[in-house]
């Protein structure tokens, strides 16, 4: 039998090349094998079905807002522990420094910025650092571009992806709810304009106080927008819920938000917005 060359198979065969990890992935709507590429290109959006993938607190401040424009305030803040949580085998201080470690310091960053030429005070939750959860510094971060949003006279943008509240700080975390809540009313009686963008998702504590008290409300195409979730609820009440409830286009639907905006116009439409209530 002759020998095959190096490389070969018993067939003389080339083999194939295995195929570099992380080039290419599926839509979870569509099952389409997608060109990883492609749909970064596309604002991290299935060019196939329009399935907007979740992204960062990093990447949406990139697609945001006008290049170079974002002026990080406070980005020093971070999370204590103030009741010395422990779960299991991991304590919350072990887990906030391993974020750091990555340079994920926070799940919400705050500053000024432009977005077409028009300056605004931007919040920016990142669903990356523990499920984008609401804990001290989260409203702490939030207060603050509250306040300097009526001493600077600009229109305040908030953009949510959070699971809701932070179990790791108890009481403490709920209690950012009302502290949030009430920075909007002082905002309010300054004759502010606060535009809430809801993406995938917004649930629980920041559902119920600041992401839902905006001036305009927009949403992402088929973001997951609610307080409990539907197992919690069929769990509660034994009810089955309707097709598609807690997506943005039933919240629509039901008055629970003002426009859907694809991820490609939210840059216009946030920009036509506070020019057409004149801030």
């Amino acid at each position: 039998m002759a020998k095959t060359k190096p490389g070969w198979d018993g067939y003389s065969l080339k083999r194939r090349r295995e195929m570099p990890e992380g080039l290419w992935m599926a839509c979870p709507s569509c099952q389409n094998m997608l060109y990883r590429k492609t749909v970064e290109e596309n604002l991290h959006v299935c060019p196939e079905c329009d399935h907007h993938f979740r992204i960062d607190g990093k990447e949406r401040l990139r697609q945001l807002v006008d290049e170079g424009s974002f002026e990080e305030q406070v980005a020093e803040m971070t999370s204590t522990d103030p009741l010395a949580f422990v779960a299991g085998e991991t304590c919350y201080a072990d887990r906030i420094e391993a974020y750091k470690n990555k340079g994920c310091h926070e799940a919400m960053r705050v500053g000024k910025a432009f977005i077409r030429g028009r300056g605004v005070m931007l919040a920016v939750m990142d669903f990356a650092f523990l499920g984008g959860s609401m804990g001290m510094v989260v409203g702490e971060k939030f207060c603050l571009a509250v306040d300097r949003a009526i001493e600077e006279v600009l229109p305040l943008v908030v953009v949510s992806a959070s699971g809701g509240a932070r179990m790791h700080e108890g009481v403490v975390s709920l209690g950012q709810m009302a502290k949030t809540s009430a920075a909007l009313a002082r905002f309010d009686d300054a004759g502010g304009l606060f535009i809430s963008v809801l993406t995938d998702p917004t649930t629980g504590g920041v559902t119920a106080s600041f992401a839902m008290l905006g001036d305009v409300i927009l949403a992402e195409p088929r973001a997951l927008i609610g307080f409990a979730g539907p197992r919690t609820i069929y769990e509660t009440i034994k009810i089955e819920l309707p097709e598609g409830f807690q997506r943005s286009e039933f919240l629509l639907e039901h008055g629970f938000v003002d426009m859907i905006v694809h991820r490609r116009d939210l840059r216009s439409e946030i920009g036509r917005l506070i020019d057409y209530c004149g801030k």
